[in-house]
């Protein structure tokens, strides 16, 4: 059996080639970095690295080769080929890599092979319509049927964590990852075309959705919360954030208001999104991943915008009655870095309102903007997180109060 892993990055390498490879397939990956695809195509393995505070343990990925993403002629016969594929490019690369994937589908339908199914790994909402879209685009109305038929394009929710592998972690080893321990795959059941592959921790589900939702309202959520305001506090590792105090109460609470919010939208049992924080936040604490602040705080225009873990996750606890008090500290929080990160801004209200308009879609005035607004005063006033925790408990306790 054979699968293509298009990306052969820290998630190609570092989870999902490993699933294929774990589950009896020859991995090919497809990425345009020569050093990695030489590699690959030299050794025809790589090492992976489990790592935890306590230690690590290491494993052999193979067997596995590699093409050169610009050598589109290869790809499109590896695509033409497979039995599965996945992609982990990047939501930004996304659309470079489209012109590949028709070629190989052309090849692979001229010769009459049967449906392929394509995990989509991206950090992306629904995109599996982003990237039906980008390949209906480059398709004739007839092979846009065939589309339809043939080919499954299946969201997946990415739950390991694999930082931006340093020389130290690497260990002489160039192809080496290191990754967490947590390996599960929840994927799309209902859009496999045919029956869905056997891959190790593979979860099919349905409605996906909520998965979806789980992963960037509670996870990403949580994680760019700790990440900013172990920026405030001048942290450089999300180990580090996690271990201060208020940085963990208050992302504790921003993803329990989340989890509350989940549970009454999709009607899954909270005791079960709540088991799923306290793993969450237990991963968060491992030094050895030296995961830092900067990197998962990365593009805080896109994490501020309108759908995405921040603004998301807050305006889905309103619509469920929900005050997301905690949730806001983190927005203020990714305003700030937002704020710091641009050379001709500076950091006062003003600017963060204009920011909340602006990147995040709010209305100036509006109920959301107010409460991530008086977070990010208090964050100017002296950055103390004590007192910025005491505002949120003050809020909750307020609203709780209405409801009585």
């Amino acid at each position: 059996m054979k699968a293509v892993m298009y990306g052969g990055g820290n998630i190609g390498r570092g989870f999902i080639g490993m699933l294929f490879s774990e589950s009896g397939y020859e991995v090919t990956f497809v990425d345009v970095a020569d050093s990695v695809v030489q590699e690959l195509q030299k050794k025809g393995e790589y090492p992976l690295r489990y790592v935890t505070s306590q230690g690590h343990r290491d494993l052999l990925v193979k067997p596995v080769t590699a093409v050169n993403g610009n050598d589109m002629d290869r790809v499109a016969d590896a695509i033409a080929e497979c039995d599965i594929m996945a992609t982990a490019v990047g939501a930004r690369i996304l659309k470079f890599i489209v012109p590949n994937l028709v070629a190989g589908l052309r090849k692979r339908w001229a010769a009459g092979k049967g449906p392929l199914n394509i995990i989509i790994c991206e950090n992306l909402m629904d995109a599996n319509k982003v990237l039906e879209t980008m390949l209906k685009e480059q398709l004739t109305e007839e092979e846009c049927k065939i589309l339809d038929e043939q080919v499954g394009l299946v969201e997946a929710s990415i739950g390991r964590m694999v930082p931006v592998q340093t020389d130290e972690m690497k260990d002489g080893e160039p192809l080496r990852v290191c990754v967490e321990q947590y390996g599960f795959l929840p994927v799309d059941q209902a859009a496999f075309k045919g029956e869905a592959p056997q891959i190790k921790n593979m979860i099919p589900f349905e409605p996906f959705d909520f998965f979806i939702k789980r992963k960037l309202y509670i996870h990403n959520m949580g994680h760019a919360t700790c990440a900013y305001l172990g920026d405030i506090l001048g942290l450089d590792y999300i180990c580090q954030a996690i271990d201060h105090n208020e940085i963990y109460i208050i992302v504790r609470n921003a993803m329990e208001e989340s989890a509350a919010a989940l549970s009454a939208k999709y009607h899954v049992p909270l005791e079960d999104i709540m088991k799923h924080i306290s793993d969450l936040l237990y991963r968060f604490t491992n030094a050895a991943l030296k995961d830092t602040c900067k990197r998962v705080g990365g593009d805080p225009g896109r994490k501020l915008s309108p759908q995405d873990r921040l603004i998301g996750s807050a305006s889905l606890a309103l619509s469920q009655e929900i005050v997301p008090a905690y949730i806001a500290i983190g927005a203020a929080a990714g305003v700030w870095r937002y704020i710091e990160e641009a050379e001709d801004m500076v950091q006062d209200a003003e600017q963060a309102e204009n920011v909340l308009a602006e990147v995040s879609g709010l209305k100036r005035g509006a109920k959301l903007t107010e409460l991530i607004l008086n977070m990010y005063q208090l964050i100017l006033k002296g950055r103390d997180l004590g007192e910025i925790r005491r505002a949120a408990d003050a809020i909750k306790v307020e609203s709780l109060q209405d409801v009585v």
